[in-house]
């Protein structure tokens, strides 16, 4: 194929430094520099010099800071290797959004183009030219993610999708009924079922009382609905739990009706909000916001894809929960996100085999949310980042979206005789057998197998920003009976659960591919990102279309709703799927597992006072740098948290506007009055290493007091578990899992809170080539959003005003467990915090103090407790504190000034209140443990007994990570 290389190059020069960086940091250090040169690849047989010469020129270069040169290639032609070049291309299939829109430049100039696609050119220079197998390592260890994009060491030809090979109506069938147990596994291991031997006997089973061979398309739809993505089988389990003592003898043995119906779905039950409109049965949790809309909340998690392909598995992964929120009729809001990475700092001779390393993890997931949030016009507002050892072979990504609709507009009745619409993205192979990939563990095969090659996929925003357009309006004209979105098991998943009451007949020849090629059961069962499904009836089919073509956005009409109880799929009229729903839905084994919660043998930690020359100074200075504590400003502040117009209280605030605020507030664009919501979180793995009971308090207790410091009401407030574990199929992994269920039970009905929504992610392990097993640690994410009665009355966490006096609300205890005192220097205690007691009177008394404007600044007390929440709050309002840790309200097991500095005590705020309204403050809390401790000051220092710093130097101390992180830092 004839076609036109385009190669545009900055002028002058520029130095990819942090590749260069990056190479020698693993140990091509011979590499003095790196020049990046953007390629394009275009071509159509009737493509002439003019018309590649007005793209170079209209399209593709900016004649003041870039050249271009282009000339003709053909594939046929050889191609020739080169020592000091790598150029690197996606794969073929792999979403290439500037190829699309250079076909779309084109188009609007009068091209036609048949193809095109992108690249980059590496110019590598060195003394003397590195030799190959260095160069392959660059390749593969800097500049090329072989998951999504391939290299060549020379010039390259485009990465164009061919034309198809073989028979694209084949379809495969197998005999289940004469296979044994042995047959049945190793068929479920050769089609990378993820199924267990119960699950395989329903199949054959079934295949026998139908007297007939199951095609491949109906085992992958089975093992995707059946899939721990998303089935939730262990949170179905029945499981027999057995909890040991210190001693080793066993105390408790309980049978768990399932993780999710005991423990979670029982704590939403128990509170009886009249305010919940749907929890667990939908997309998104939905509460009410007024008398006019509704708000939903979901939030997902993305991690294999992100371990294998950063970028593209947190780009996904955001889309993919915007899409559960628009799949509630609702426009997103907001978007949140929390990242869990190893150490940034480990060396890179420390990576296990095949892993990406922690900093190329983390830059590649911070560009993708931002990526999708930003082009989709949807603010980031919330998050934050945990760092631990734990993660360097599975990051997590928990990407989390908040939706508004009006009330009532959420339709889920679909009709017999109803259409079924398939709208947005078209349907290729990237985003094949995501959902069973999702349910193993990662090895260090991984990055290499076809399963992560086609399970990751890389996003198209702009795509989505039309969708929703099309949604939301065709919502408002009441044009559908049914909506969800095609996620996880693609159009297997999505009509296969909205067709689950009534069957349904699709005709796979009418789905829009991206390219021909695709066996029947790809086409069912791809994940392509950017596509939702809609029921919609006959008589509004043309409307809906004509919506379609004024936003450009791509419609098929697939099938039909039939009444049958049956999912019939055909391709080209003949059978591939033919599956009765109960089969599908109702048809899993549950399954029956084993667990077991043993406490960590005894932990070392020393007493406080028995650690000579301890210097409260030089702790605080210490903590305010850790990564999970220090500012993580470079990050934050590539997500647009503007725009849309509706954030109040946003992710940095103070003087500076460098302050860490507890939560974001926002007031939804389109409604009336002041009302707004407030959203923060809770998440803590440290101490779910020594107890995840204790962790699951903590994490409820955290989203709350974050939420409450904003002025977010207690009363109004809902939450989501999002669990990320290890293989529960080990009795310990499963024991920590139930042990934390019980937990979230525990904490949320002693704040009368309802779980709206969750999602669990398990197997999060890493199994080495010789079966040694690094599992993540065992990590909840607790999700809050709060009603805030009146945005104007919203507090922030700086300090305002010199004379103003310091409060501290709630009871410190010594509690040190997984503190950052027990993991800086093995000090204090083994006691990971516990609930406090009173803990939601106290958040309803605060909730007054603030609503009645008693309270002018006010901040959580967390990592590090007293110290660094003091100097957090000087820090942002670039003031001053002078407290006295004498007043602080203790329990009797306190007996050391450093346990009331560094305790980590929930349910504990540090509030400033103006002096003329102190009486009332102090009434308002009356009964609980409250106590003015100190005051605001113009001189600059925190005082803290016997800490006394200047501010600049905290500020130093707390901005010494982000600095490092920053384009030409060094960690």
């Amino acid at each position: 194929m004839r076609y036109a290389r385009i190669e545009v190059t900055p002028d002058p020069l520029v130095s990819a430094t942090s590749l260069r960086q990056t190479a020698h940091e693993v140990g091509i250090t011979a590499l003095d520099d790196l020049h990046h040169h953007k390629l394009f690849f275009v071509a159509h047989p009737d493509l002439s010099d003019d018309d590649v010469d007005t793209l170079c020129r209209e399209v593709l270069s900016d004649p003041v800071i870039e050249t271009v040169t282009w000339r003709w290639r053909d594939t046929a032609e050889a191609l020739r290797d080169a020592d000091d070049r790598v150029e690197v291309q996606v794969l073929p299939g792999v979403t290439d959004r500037t190829a699309a829109e250079v076909r779309r430049a084109a188009e609007q100039l009068g091209i036609d183009l048949t193809h095109s696609a992108t690249g980059h050119r590496y110019d590598l220079v060195s003394p003397t030219p590195l030799h190959e197998t260095t160069r392959h390592e660059l390749a593969k260890r800097v500049l090329c993610n072989e998951v999504v994009e391939r290299y060549r060491l020379g010039e390259d030809h485009p990465a164009f999708i061919g034309e198809a090979d073989g028979d694209t109506s084949l379809v495969e069938r197998f005999d289940l009924a004469g296979l044994d147990d042995d047959g049945l596994v190793a068929l479920g291991q050769e089609r990378q079922l993820a199924l267990n031997i119960d699950e395989l006997g329903v199949l054959r089973d079934f295949a026998r009382h139908q007297g007939r061979a199951l095609t491949d398309a109906e085992l992958e739809m089975v093992a995707q609905t059946w899939s721990e993505h998303c089935y939730h089988k262990t949170f179905r389990a029945e499981i027999s739990y057995r909890e040991y003592d210190d001693a080793g003898e066993l105390v408790r043995t309980e049978t768990v009706d399932g993780l999710l119906k005991q423990y979670i779905r029982a704590a939403t039950e128990a509170c009886s909000k009249d305010w919940i409109v749907s929890a667990f049965v939908d997309n998104a949790g939905i509460i009410e916001f007024d008398d006019e809309f509704v708000v939903s909340f979901k939030a997902e998690t993305h991690n294999h894809p992100s371990a294998l392909e950063p970028f593209g598995g947190a780009n996904t992964g955001v889309g993919g929960v915007i899409r559960d929120v628009i799949g509630v009729s609702a426009k997103p809001i907001a978007v949140t996100d929390v990242l869990c990475f190893g150490p940034q700092d480990l060396p890179f001779d420390a990576l296990p085999e095949g892993t990406l390393h922690p900093r190329r993890v983390q830059a590649g997931v911070v560009a993708g949310v931002g990526d999708y949030g930003n082009k989709m016009g949807v603010p980031t507002v919330n998050g934050t980042v945990v760092y631990h050892p734990g993660y360097v072979a599975n990051p997590l990504v928990y990407c989390g979206c908040v939706g508004l609709a009006p009330k009532n507009s959420h339709v889920t009745n679909p009709h017999i005789g109803d259409r079924i619409v398939v709208l947005g993205g078209l349907t290729g192979r990237d985003g094949l057998r995501g959902a069973t990939f999702s349910s193993r563990d990662l090895g260090s095969e991984s990055s290499g197998t076809d399963i992560a090659s086609t399970a990751v996929q890389i996003g198209d925003p702009i795509v989505e920003k039309d969708v929703m357009e099309v949604i939301l309006a065709a919502r408002d004209q009441g044009l559908y009976n049914a909506i969800t979105d095609c996620g996880a098991g693609g159009l297997s998943s999505a009509i296969g659960e909205m067709a689950s009451g009534l069957g349904a007949h699709v005709e796979l020849h009418n789905v829009g591919l991206k390219y021909a090629g695709l066996l029947p059961w790809e086409i069912w069962l791809s994940e392509a990102q950017e596509r939702m499904v809609l029921s919609v009836s006959p008589d509004k089919l043309d409307q809906v279309r004509v919506l379609c073509e004024h936003y450009g956005v791509h419609c098929d009409v697939v099938g039909e709703m039939t009444g049958t109880g049956r999912m019939l799929v055909t391709y080209g009229g003949d059978p591939v799927v033919d599956l009765p729903m109960d089969l599908l839905h109702e048809g899993h084994p549950r399954m029956r597992l084993e667990a077991e919660w043993r406490p960590p043998r005894e932990v070392s930690v020393k007493q406080v006072e028995d650690v000579p020359d301890l210097d409260a100074s030089d702790l605080l200075l210490r903590f305010l740098a850790d990564p999970n504590v220090a500012s993580k400003e470079y990050i934050v502040r590539s997500y647009d948290h503007e725009v849309q117009g509706g954030t109040v209280v946003k992710p940095f605030t103070g003087a500076h506007n460098h302050g860490p605020s507890d939560a974001a507030v926002l007031r939804p664009l389109g409604t009336k009055g002041l009302r707004g919501i407030a959203l923060g979180n809770g998440i803590n793995p440290h101490y779910g290493e020594l107890d995840p009971y204790a962790m699951a308090l903590s994490a409820v207790d955290e989203a709350v007091r974050n939420v409450v410091a904003v002025g977010g009401d207690p009363d109004r407030l809902a939450i989501l578990d999002n669990f990320c574990w290890g293989n529960p199929r080990l009795p310990d992994r499963l024991g920590s899992l139930v042990r934390a269920a019980q937990g979230c039970w525990a904490a949320a009905t002693a704040f009368d809170l309802p779980f709206i929504s969750g999602k669990d992610s398990l197997n999060n392990e890493y199994v080495a080539a010789d079966g040694t097993r690094r599992p993540i640690p065992g990590t909840l994410l607790i999700s809050a959003l709060a009603i805030v009665p009146d945005v104007t009355l919203a507090v922030t966490m700086d300090a305002k005003a010199a004379g103003n006096l310091i409060y501290i609300v709630g009871e410190t205890k010594n509690e040190f467990g997984g503190s950052l005192m027990m993991q800086h220097i093995g000090a204090g205690n083994a006691v990971v915090p516990g609930l406090a007691e009173g803990g939601v009177g106290v958040a309803r008394a605060l909730h007054r103090a603030i609503t009645g404007q008693l309270v002018r600044a006010c901040h959580d007390l967390s990592e590090g407790g007293l110290a660094v929440a003091a100097a957090e709050m000087a820090i942002a309002g670039a003031l001053g504190l002078r407290i006295d840790p004498g007043k602080v309200p203790v329990s009797d097991d306190v007996s050391h000034p450093l346990e009331i500095l560094f305790s980590e005590s929930n349910g504990r705020w540090l509030v400033e209140v103006a002096p003329e309204q102190a009486g009332a403050f102090e009434a308002a809390l009356s009964g609980y443990p409250v106590a003015q401790c100190g005051e605001v000051t113009e001189g600059g220092r925190l005082e803290l007994s016997p800490i006394d710093l200047p501010i600049d130097r905290l500020d130093t101390a707390w901005q010494r990570f982000n600095r490092l992180n920053t384009p030409g830092g060094t960690l």
